[in-house]
């Protein structure tokens, strides 16, 4: 990955079916790359290579599971033989209430799903970066406003979030003698189909509730291609985008 004008890269992008990973999968397309769509259900995935033809290809896969996120890179190895860019992307809500409410079963699977799977992707990318000639690459972890600060009743997926900043940091300096550099994109009310309840309203610190305000998504995708375009010895290492009247500066 040289900067500037990528097109041609190889990109990985989790959670591709539907919101922000969909998003970003479609304007890295449209920006030259070729993109691997990585999701649990095909059939979005495929809409949304259609239009790609030999620059996409559409991988049902579920991050939480070991074998398919190595089916995937080993997919992705086959058609290009290696990976310049991964959007660690998929993740879930997870449940919601106090602590004490909290279904073990579901924190576990929260966790499987936000932060094992980020890890079971970033493993296999970072292999082949690793192996790969030239060698090296990049991977953006998409942490949340969450990574800062949690929401009332989010223990699960606040504490996943916040796990990410130390895996996307320990990323960061391991990869430094191969040529892989890792950052984290911080997302504040993107608007998608996981943030449309904020409209009519989401519980404050205070435990009122109240509407919030969102932003086209298509922002984030040009924020991820900025740090997917900057050359392998520059980083963005985190960068926090979010409507700029959101909750989120003085929450609490």
């Amino acid at each position: 990955m040289a900067g500037g004008d990528a097109a041609g890269d190889v990109a990985v992008v989790t959670g591709a079916g539907s919101g922000i990973g969909r998003v970003v999968a479609v304007a890295m397309l449209d920006a030259g790359f070729r993109v691997a769509l990585a999701g649990r259900r095909r059939e979005p995935l495929e809409e949304t290579a259609s239009a790609a033809g030999d620059r996409a290809l559409a991988v049902p896969t579920d991050v939480a599971d070991e074998n398919s996120v190595a089916a995937l890179f080993a997919a992705v190895r086959e058609r290009w033989g290696r990976v310049d860019l991964l959007f660690n992307n998929a993740g879930a809500f997870g449940p919601s209430g106090l602590v004490d409410e909290i279904d073990v079963a579901q924190w576990r699977a929260t966790v499987d799903v936000n932060l094992t799977g980020s890890f079971l992707c970033a493993r296999e990318a970072f292999a082949l970066m690793r192996e790969q000639r030239p060698q090296g690459g990049r991977i953006v972890n998409n942490g949340s406003i969450s990574a800062h600060v949690p929401r009332p009743g989010s223990a699960a997926y606040t504490a996943t979030k916040h796990a990410i900043t130390g895996l996307t940091r320990s990323l960061s300096l391991d990869g430094r003698p191969f040529g892989i550099a890792c950052g984290q994109i911080d997302i504040g009310n993107a608007a998608t189909e996981m943030t449309a309840a904020m409209g009519a309203g989401a519980k404050q610190a205070d435990h009122s509730v109240r509407p919030e305000p969102t932003f086209d998504a298509v922002h984030v995708a040009d924020a991820v291609l900025a740090m997917a375009r900057l050359p392998l010895d520059v980083n963005v290492q985190f960068m926090t985008i979010a409507a700029t009247t959101m909750p989120f500066i003085g929450r609490g």
